[in-house]
């Protein structure tokens, strides 16, 4: 499958785990699904309107696979966007989906070291590099952005680290065949996240 490093918006400035709600939309907000499994399916806003999709169910058991107790990870924070016009003009289809999820090491001072970050991308992409390789329509990328770990100090030093922000899209020439690509894409990347999840967890 098709993957790249994805220079994203502006990530320059750091972000914070957990964080509180989203700029603009005070009605988002941080859920820890490694206590609260059961809220995914009920928490996530961006997803819910898709709910019938089974692109959305994969992403569901994606999130419950990456944040049950023998995984190595867990996730902060994701977001999807359903099919709309294709803005990406090397693409020939005229409708595209967009999602992201960001991930971290379930042991919080793993992810002070950018290095361990980069690690997560390397492993993500050369799994992908492999699977599924014949599949044109869908594509996932990586970006390493600067994060606050609220719970390893009081001071911003202490607390200064990274996560691994993995954004995928999927284009088709209906919002069927784009949601369909979508559920393609999530399972190609629920395969490379069990694979990085279970190296991680044996250290």
């Amino acid at each position: 499958m098709k993957t790249c490093e994805y220079a994203g918006n502006d990530t320059s400035a750091p972000r914070s785990h957990p964080w509180v709600d989203a700029v603009g939309d005070s009605s988002c907000r941080y859920y820890d699904f490694t206590k609260s499994p059961e809220l995914i399916r009920t928490a996530l806003e961006d997803f819910i309107p898709y709910a019938h999709h089974d692109a959305v169910e994969e992403f569901y058991s994606l999130l419950t696979d990456l944040n049950q107790p023998s995984s190595g990870l867990e996730s902060n924070d994701c977001a999807f966007s359903g099919p709309h016009k294709n803005s990406n003009t090397s693409i020939s289809m005229s409708v595209q989906s967009w999602g992201r999820i960001m991930i971290l090491f379930r042991h919080l001072p793993h992810n002070q070291s950018r290095g361990n970050i980069e690690w997560l991308a390397g492993e993500l992409h050369q799994h992908l590099a492999v699977h599924d390789a014949q599949f044109k329509l869908g594509m996932i990328g990586t970006t390493i952005v600067p994060v606050n770990y609220l719970a390893l100090g009081k001071h911003e030093r202490q607390q200064s680290g990274y996560q691994l922000m993995i954004s995928f899209w999927a284009w088709g020439n209906s919002d069927k065949e784009s949601m369909k690509n979508t559920t393609r894409v999530v399972r190609n990347l629920s395969s490379a996240i069990k694979h990085i999840s279970t190296l991680a967890a044996q250290g």
